[in-house]
């Protein structure tokens, strides 16, 4: 149920665009913030949400774009954390089953979808096995039900047939199948377009989203910026300072000790695979679970829970997949399916990483929260500066209210409680108001109830229905531009579409989609 909407309801408020930046930079120089928020992932916009959802005054400044970095390279799981609760961690998968039923019947239904996995039983799984992942299924929908998430939206699980198995995933191997473990969990459209709805829904509640501003160095009453795109220097005054940019956390603050946990996914055909719309889950033998999860363009991605813990460099960047990840993975995969993947049928691939703090650097830091490595901590430097880091995105919104409960107590700020769990975010409408929206179901599902506005542009102007890459039209990029703060044909290739998966469909749409873009940053269309 949607119970808060924006108190700006207009499209104009929540629309994000250069013509927008270029003004709320310029004032951004000239006031005290409450909260200055570092950071355009999924946690920085969380961050900024609940702030301004306070009343606080608040900016958010990235150096790139919004879902630049991790954010935009998860499994796109909003799911109750198998793996923790296998481990007998029921306090880790009490807090995923709490936030992923907020996301799917609150905040954001319009972009999380049901999702079916199944384990797959063949003859080399053991009875213990057996026992215990039904054991952690089980486990799972208490917490489901306890988290008040109803069945219509994740069913109870249940043991299947070997026919009704490959009924639900034809590429699985038949040869030995027992069964399977059938279970339900919630799975995004879009990683990147949750964090694009959550800084449009801050910016509708009076925050200022500025993306290509690089902080160089954080302050306890603000930082130093450089905006990217002039070069012009500023200082950002505030009372409170977030940092939370993630695995890059410790370089605005030193004293911060990270180490970061890599994970690595193919991108296949989901028919090469014989994958349909229920996703294929495996337990592997050193921990953590491998997982197929195909997508609503045909897609799949192929990827495990967890991954290598490793230093955090200082030049640091967006890590990409190794060619050792794609033998480990097809190799891993093999056993399930009736026809190995090869090489020849991956796509593209992505890799991530997520921060786990590591040490408590002794009196210089204050912890709030013990660094486990599927949990989030707040750290607080001795000048004051709040360090968001580690969690895993279903539980972004959690991390976010912590970290702003720090930053008001630590500035001694008036201000109330956490109010998002009930801030609806832009596009959202319960699940039977979606179903009726006119417009195009693939619309409907990247935008919600904006939906009508992206098909009205097209009827305005007919050119703007034309297709320019596979599941993009026109329209769609001039609405990136005008309201997503998409500033270059890489935010809307990368980030705003996630065309840019597949590097020969990425170099292909390129030049349609920068001129679209120009054209619309150039304010062609009245």
């Amino acid at each position: 149920m949607i119970t808060t909407p924006l108190p700006a309801g207009s499209l104009r408020a929540t629309s994000l665009n250069a013509s927008r930046r270029a003004e709320e930079l310029s004032a951004v120089a000239d006031d005290e913030l409450d909260v200055l928020v570092v950071g355009g992932g999924v946690t920085g916009t969380g961050v900024a949400l609940d702030a301004a959802a306070r009343g606080l005054s608040v900016a958010l400044v990235e150096a790139e774009d919004l879902a630049w970095g991790n954010s935009r390279w998860s499994s796109k799981l909003v799911d109750g954390d198998l793996t923790s609760l296998t481990a007998g961690d029921v306090l880790t998968a009490r807090e995923s089953a709490v936030e992923r039923g907020v996301l799917m019947t609150r905040t954001a239904p319009h972009l999380v979808r049901t999702m079916p996995q199944l384990i797959p039983l063949h003859e080399s799984a053991s009875r213990r096995a057996e026992l215990l992942l039904t054991a952690g299924l089980r486990a799972g929908d208490a917490l489901r039900r306890a988290a008040r998430t109803p069945s219509s939206a994740l069913p109870a699980p249940r043991r299947i047939s070997a026919p009704e198995a490959l009924a639900l995933v034809p590429g699985l191997r038949a040869a030995g199948l027992r069964g399977g473990l059938l279970g339900f969990d919630g799975q995004l459209v879009d990683d990147a377009r949750l964090v694009i709805a959550l800084a449009r829904t801050a910016a509708g509640f009076g925050a200022r989203v500025l993306t290509r501003v690089r902080v160089t160095a954080l302050h306890r009453d603000g930082a130093d910026a450089v905006d990217e795109r002039s070069g012009e220097s500023l200082r950002i005054r505030a009372r409170s300072v977030v940092n939370a940019t993630g695995v890059w956390a410790g370089v605005l603050a030193p004293e911060v000790q990270l180490r970061a946990e890599r994970s690595a996914h193919l991108v296949v055909d989901a028919d090469a695979a014989g994958l349909a719309g229920t996703s294929l889950i495996a337990p592997l033998p050193n921990g953590g679970f491998l997982r197929f999860l195909p997508q609503p363009d045909g897609r799949a991605y192929l990827g495990t829970t967890g991954g290598e813990t490793l230093d955090v460099p200082a030049d640091l960047s967006v890590p990409g997949a190794h060619e050792s990840d794609v033998d480990m993975l097809l190799s891993a995969v093999r056993d399930l399916l009736g026809t190995p993947l090869e090489r020849t049928h991956v796509i593209g691939s992505f890799a991530a990483l997520r921060a786990v703090a590591e040490g408590s650097g002794g009196s210089r830091l204050r912890r709030r929260m013990e660094p486990l490595a599927r949990r989030h901590s707040v750290l607080t430097s001795p000048d004051g500066v709040v360090t968001v880091a580690g969690g895993r995105l279903t539980t972004y919104r959690r991390a976010a209210a912590d970290a702003v409960d720090t930053a008001i107590e630590a500035a001694g700020m008036p201000a109330g409680p956490s109010r998002t769990t009930a801030v609806a975010l832009v596009g959202a409408a319960g699940r039977h108001q979606l179903c009726d929206i006119e417009a195009d179901a693939r619309l409907v599902g990247k935008y919600g109830t904006e939906a009508v506005r992206v098909a009205a542009l097209s009827e305005l102007d007919p050119d703007l229905a034309d297709t320019v890459a596979p599941g993009l039209t026109a329209a769609e990029v001039l609405w990136a531009v005008r309201h997503e703060g998409a500033l270059d044909v890489d935010d809307v290739l990368d980030r705003r579409t996630r065309i840019g998966l597949d590097p020969q469909a990425r170099a292909a749409a390129r030049p349609s989609v920068a001129e679209l873009v120009n054209r619309a940053l150039e304010g062609v269309w009245a």
